[in-house]
């Protein structure tokens, strides 16, 4: 199958705060008188094995993190996203030369956007691992990466990302959507109608399924990594009085725009909440799915009217869990349609992914692709480096 003219082929390489491996995205990106136009071509997953994924979270916390093992993860994750780049290509029928781009995200391991003093200077950090010399190396294919240090160099966050391609694919004139991920952690992307005069707002609401798959595998004994359709969630009952508790968490007081991830909401906090509450497992999975639900929503809720909000779309693994779809959906006015990103073209699991092929498509065509609004930086930039 030839390429179109004017057509790029871009793979798009994600791995998120949940772990299960690295999502690869083939996109076709081609541009015309209305825009950018983005098609998902082939979604292909490669799964980290549960050695690998211990590993790699065990880099997340401070207390076992050694310097040598991150620079050798560095490495192996490296071989591993250029594996998942070869994956997506190879069941697309598309030989490596045929690609254009390959753009990674690479995998945090530390998110620091609030300034710490470390010798008295003011630093704010983050640390994406996975070499993207090695991705380029193995494929053979210029590969982009390390995206979000350039808008930290600029006053952002570093976060979240994916509201750009939001903003630059689905924002509609006639009315407002939001765009909601749920993966590790939840996020949105409030795009309020094009003459509106307002601006596109999106921000970390807080755990998505972290905390979720936490629970579901110390409530089963390790036998399941994540709460499959929400089902022991489903079987157990919200309490309240542990909920109104958890709700109280500076995070959620913080105005946009705020970002978070494993350091507030990790394993370590996640224990924490587990051994502290005298719940069934059962209940205590309902309260803390309900815990992801309610904070989606009020956020949502908040910004309806102001936002002119008609549609919710949402993406990441947090779409499979029937019972977190199920308590979203109570919270909010039945005037609003909600479905996935398969209704707009991209399905869901892919959707990050495929955003960041876009994003490595900017930087290699010399464009601004972060969203001051959504993170806070001082001004717009090119976010990401290339090794060719």
């Amino acid at each position: 199958m030839e390429k179109n003219q004017g057509e790029k082929l871009v793979i798009g390489l994600m791995s998120g705060t949940s772990l299960d491996g690295i999502d690869a995205a083939l996109v076709s990106i081609k541009e015309d008188t209305d825009g950018i136009q983005l098609k998902l071509l082939h979604f292909a997953t490669l799964p980290f094995t549960v050695g690998l994924r211990d590993k790699i979270l065990s880099l997340c916390d401070p207390n076992q993190a050694r310097i040598e093992d991150i620079s050798a993860m560095n490495m192996l994750l490296g071989e591993q996203f250029a594996g998942a780049a070869k994956k997506v290509a190879a069941e697309a029928n598309r030989p490596m030369d045929e690609i254009d781009l390959i753009s990674s995200h690479g995998q945090t391991i530390f998110h620091q956007p609030e300034q710490v003093k470390i010798a008295g200077f003011p630093v704010t950090s983050t640390l994406q691992i996975g070499d993207i010399s090695v991705i380029a190396e193995r494929t053979g294919v210029m590969t982009v990466g390390d995206f979000r240090t350039r808008d930290m160099a600029v006053g952002g966050q570093g976060a979240p990302l994916v509201p750009y391609a939001d903003h630059l694919l689905f924002r509609k004139k006639e009315f407002g959507r939001v765009l909601v991920n749920i993966g590790g952690i939840a996020n949105i992307t409030v795009l309020p109608p094009e003459n509106s005069g307002r601006s596109v707002l999106a921000f970390d609401t807080g755990p998505g399924n972290m905390i979720i798959d936490a629970f579901a595998g110390w409530a089963t004994n390790g036998k399941q990594t994540f709460d499959e359709n929400g089902a022991i969630a489903a079987s157990g009952k919200v309490d309240e009085k542990w909920l109104l508790e958890l709700l109280t968490h500076d995070h959620y007081k913080q105005p946009p725009p705020k970002s978070t991830g494993r350091e507030l909401f990790g394993i370590k906090y996640a224990r924490t909440l587990w051994e502290a509450s005298s719940l069934s497992a059962a209940d205590k999975l309902a309260t803390i799915t309900e815990l992801t639900a309610r904070t989606l929503s009020s956020d949502i809720v908040r910004l309806i009217e102001s936002h002119q909000i008609k549609e919710v779309f949402v993406s990441g693994g947090g779409w499979h869990n029937r019972t977190l779809m199920n308590r979203l959906t109570s919270h909010l006015p039945d005037s609003i349609r909600i479905g996935s990103t398969d209704d707009l073209g991209i399905p869901g699991d892919a959707k990050e992914a495929a955003v960041f092929a876009l994003l490595g498509h900017q930087c290699l065509m010399k464009r601004t692709n972060n969203l001051p609004a959504a993170t806070g930086a001082k001004k717009p930039v090119i976010m990401g480096k290339i090794a060719w």
